[in-house]
């Protein structure tokens, strides 16, 4: 504790903003293995599955645009801590007799998660921008890959945990006790988080929520297909396929995709050593584009290799593996370009419009995962899956890397 206590500022907030996000994650990686497993065991379709997911991304969509415009006015403590709270009633939502756990019910439950979810995020990579000096661009990359690694690592221990106290503890009581460990986590971050942070100078106007740079609006969209390439696939097809075509148990299911996002948020973090350049230098949009390049290989190799009938259990394994190292650079790169490009007065407006983009792929590619894999099979989703991984990298090549972007100069004229 002496050591914590003598820790600079900037260095403890970074550790409770972080604390807050993995803590979050961890639950909410939890609610979506134990969504789709158990409404899987109920005998509900791929799509009706997805469609469970739809309010959480459409209010995730939402939530970015007017989160980032009020953690500008109020503050990214205040957004973060809502969030906190949001999700706490969102699990005890779902704490209620199965008979009333109708499809619209959970759509509802789940849309409060996903007003949560995209509140804390976006407060948790705007703060980062706060705490790292104007101009140490290679640092930030550094904190940016760390926060953002280790997330999507405790979100596949959620995962994980999603199945594991699903058959050990059932539907309710797993949510019970992801209930009672958020309530002290969100009651520890009312104490400890600063009152001002990221609290912008000028109070941006309502309509501001939208961005005015041409740089932010290209990464948007390659952000937006890139996260719809991943979920056409990931998020709804891929388990279903394990638990209907290799007969996996809940377990086996949620421990084979955790140990893959676990092993996507360790290679996100390894990032900046991955990418490094001789000169020292953060990556630019250029690299985000080769790196896209390079990732539309996989999808493509993978659909065709099982489109020919290939061992699927080794296609599925090892293409995972390839897609996970691939698809953690990508997500790297991405996340430090927005938040490097964002103004640093009300960075939360630049970083909230780049994550509505994110939750628009993740809700084109949630709906898609349960539509096409019923309809036309694993094979189809991961064809789209590279056509969508190209518009991404077709974004980032149009984005001048030599135009520094300076949205001081227009966001609040």
């Amino acid at each position: 504790m002496k050591t914590l206590s003598g820790l600079p500022t900037q260095v403890k907030q970074y550790l409770i903003i972080t604390g807050n996000y993995w803590a979050f994650t961890l639950t909410d990686g939890a609610l979506r293995m134990l969504v789709v497993l158990y409404f899987h065991q109920l005998g509900y379709s791929p799509l009706n599955i997805a469609l469970l997911f739809i309010f959480y991304e459409v209010f995730g969509v939402v939530t970015n645009l007017i989160g980032g415009w009020l953690g500008a006015r109020l503050g990214l403590n205040k957004t973060m801590n809502i969030g906190l709270a949001l999700q706490v009633m969102a699990l005890a939502m779902l704490l209620v007799p199965s008979d009333f756990l109708t499809v619209f019910y959970v759509m509802a439950a789940q849309a409060l998660s996903g007003v949560a979810k995209d509140l804390n995020k976006m407060s948790a990579k705007s703060a980062i921008k706060l705490l790292v000096p104007r101009g140490e661009s290679h640092k930030l990359y550094h904190w940016v890959a760390l926060l953002t690694g280790s997330k999507n690592t405790l979100k596949g221990i959620g995962f994980f945990l999603g199945g594991l106290l699903l058959t050990w503890l059932g539907f309710a009581g797993a949510i019970a006790v992801m209930v009672i460990m958020l309530i002290m986590v969100w009651l520890f971050s009312m104490i400890k988080l600063q009152a001002d942070l990221g609290k912008a100078k000028n109070k941006p106007k309502f309509n501001h929520i939208f961005s005015k740079s041409r740089a932010i609006n290209l990464l948007s969209a390659a952000r937006l297909f890139l996260f719809a390439a991943r979920d056409i696939w990931f998020v709804i097809a891929l388990p279903v396929f394990l638990a209907a075509e290799f007969s996996w148990s809940h377990s086996w299911v949620s421990g084979f995709i955790a140990a893959w996002i676990v092993l996507y948020g360790l290679m996100q973090t390894l990032a900046p050593k991955l990418t490094r350049k001789p000169s020292g230098q953060a990556p630019s949009s250029k690299d985000a584009a080769k790196w896209g390049a390079i990732l539309v290989l996989v999808p493509l190799a993978m659909a065709l290799l099982l489109y020919y009938g290939v061992a699927a259990q080794w296609v599925i394994i090892i293409g995972l593996i390839a897609f996970a190292l691939l698809f953690a650079i990508n997500s790297s790169v991405h996340s430090f370009l927005i938040v490097d490009m964002a103004d640093k007065d009300g960075v939360s407006l630049d970083v909230g419009f780049y994550y509505m983009a994110n939750a628009c792929g993740r809700l084109l590619g949630t709906v898609l995962s349960g539509w096409i894999f019923q309809v036309y099979g694993l094979v189809v989703c991961l064809f789209i899956s590279a056509i969508f991984i190209t518009f991404a990298v077709f974004f980032a090549a149009l984005i001048n890397p030599l135009k520094k972007h300076t949205p001081e100069q227009t966001q609040y004229q």
